[in-house]
């Protein structure tokens, strides 16, 4: 009888990879980089453990929404006072602090567990094409 290989932390081979964000849709480009952070892309997938890979996200202000989702679009924060709710449009969510959107767009889409947030911390996300990750020499990934 054949058995499902569970892997350990220890086992893990973890790769870098890099991802230009230029003309590429907000949507794709987290459901895209949520799969390899959970590492569902890879045959030794195990859900308890963090068996994803990290990501370099570069160029997150060349991002497009499809659609009329730039004007509709809302992002909402409550600073837990009364009447503390804040809106903010995708608009300008995009044009002041696009690293925050692709992180929400990502953690979306991670486990609401430690496992999640320890997932999320693999990813690295830049306004422009500089980054600090040279040294792990990211292979480029298109999607």
């Amino acid at each position: 009888m054949k058995q499902t290989t569970m892997i350990n932390a220890a086992q893990v081979n973890k790769r870098w990879y890099l991802i230009d964000a230029t003309g590429k849709t907000l949507g794709h480009l987290a459901t895209t980089a949520a799969t390899i952070l959970r590492g569902k892309n890879k045959p030794t997938f195990t859900p308890h453990v963090d068996c994803g890979d990290n990501i370099v996200i570069i160029n997150s202000d060349k991002l497009i929404l499809t659609g009329n989702k730039l004007n509709n679009k809302k992002y909402y924060r409550h600073s837990l006072h009364p009447g503390g709710l804040k809106v903010t449009i995708a608009k300008d969510l995009l044009k002041n602090n696009s690293v925050k959107m692709v992180n929400l767009a990502i953690k979306g889409m991670l486990p609401k567990t430690k496992l999640g947030d320890r997932q999320l911390k693999n990813v690295f996300i830049y306004r422009n094409e500089n980054h600090k990750q040279q040294a792990q020499n990211p292979e480029p990934l298109s999607i």
